[in-house]
């Protein structure tokens, strides 16, 4: 009798949870990263173009993919809102959708073109905003009266820093914005920075006062201590992109408003550049086990990225833009190094998605 062999499991949805959008957005940060680097490097904008492509299909798939999971799968759904580490990723989703958006403006034109670039954007931008938005105040709350107490951990960023996301990637819709409505548009960025700003300057304490503590959470978590790079970089991204566009919509203000970025983007740069350390260093010592959690060394540097290299476009410091070179292409290695492990572990061994 001949001996059946083993199968491998078959891809299903059912364990799909929104932490898979930080796939997006980790490939999405490479593109528009790339795309806004102080200085061209040789074959980057093809690169930035083809990579972004990638972002927007795999959003297309997973928007697929979890509207099945919500309609087959509803058990699963509601324990992940009620898990009180996978309900925070809840933000990713809007995030990765603004990252796409940006990506279209920036590296999408020529296969677009001008004019369905910018309304691709303007739409992602609008709804990303609106469900980031609805996560900042919903994801907390439900935390707060819903979820078992749980150590703080840098996951908790998640929901709140949309927001910040949406004023970065706004101000790059800003100047294809009709003049006439620049100046309410400029508010709204500002409204959102402050908004993203304060959310982070609630969760953050906790998050650095439990690693200082030793309360790091499994192992498999411990990369997820890199999300805090994430409104970091963001917030100097948003600032110096928005001081860049204050003439604008206020020329009297542009000097004043140049001059708070860059100083906000040192500070706040010096600030990530230590966390980078820690982080690094509790890394190597939890050495954690391949997992989506991996997705956290992408998009938070990528953030780093492109708040170096707004800054160093804003002071003209060669420097910086030298180090925001050095910092693109550490990110293009760790991207493709967790991009292909996550193919692996999807299509090859299934592990990850198994039905």
């Amino acid at each position: 009798m001949l001996q059946q062999l083993p199968t491998r499991p078959r891809i299903g949805v059912r364990r799909l949870g929104p932490n898979w959008f930080a796939s997006v957005m980790g490939t999405g940060i490479v593109a528009t990263a790339g795309a806004g680097l102080p200085r061209a490097l040789p074959g980057v904008r093809p690169f930035a173009t083809t990579v972004w492509v990638l972002a927007a299909t795999l959003l297309l798939v997973l928007v697929v993919a979890t509207a099945v999971h919500w309609v087959r799968h509803r058990d699963a759904a509601r324990a992940h809102v009620l898990d009180p580490v996978m309900a925070h990723f809840y933000g990713a989703p809007p995030m990765a959708i603004m990252t796409v958006g940006a990506g279209a403006l920036v590296v999408g034109p020529p296969l677009l073109g001008a004019r369905t670039a910018v309304l691709v954007d303007a739409a992602l931008w609008s709804v990303g905003t609106v469900l980031g938005l609805a996560t900042a105040v919903v994801v907390p709350v439900v935390a707060a009266t819903r979820h078992e107490p749980h150590p703080p951990f840098a996951g908790r960023l998640m929901p709140v820093v949309p927001p910040m996301v949406s004023a970065a990637t706004g101000a790059v819709l800003l100047p294809h914005v009709p003049p006439h409505q620049r100046g309410p548009f400029g508010v709204a960025l500002v409204v959102l920075f402050v908004a993203g700003l304060v959310g982070t300057l609630l969760v953050l304490p906790g998050v650095v006062r439990a690693v200082r503590g030793g309360h790091l959470g499994t192992v498999a978590l411990v990369p997820t201590l890199w999300i805090v790079l994430g409104p970091l970089g963001q917030s100097v991204t948003a600032a110096n992109l928005m001081a860049g566009d204050a003439a604008l919509v206020d020329p009297s203000a542009a000097r004043l408003a140049r001059g708070v970025a860059v100083a906000f983007g040192v500070v706040v740069l010096t600030a990530a550049a230590v966390w980078a350390c820690v982080a690094l260093r509790l890394t190597l010592a939890a050495r954690p086990p391949f997992g989506l959690p991996w997705w956290s060394f992408t998009f938070p540097v990528g953030t780093c990225v492109t708040g170096l290299s707004a800054l160093a476009v804003r002071t003209g410091a060669r420097p910086l833009a030298d180090v925001a070179l050095a910092a693109y292409l550490v990110l293009v290695v760790v991207w493709a190094t967790v991009a292909a492990r996550t193919w692996r572990g999807v299509v090859v061994t299934r592990v990850l998605l198994p039905a």
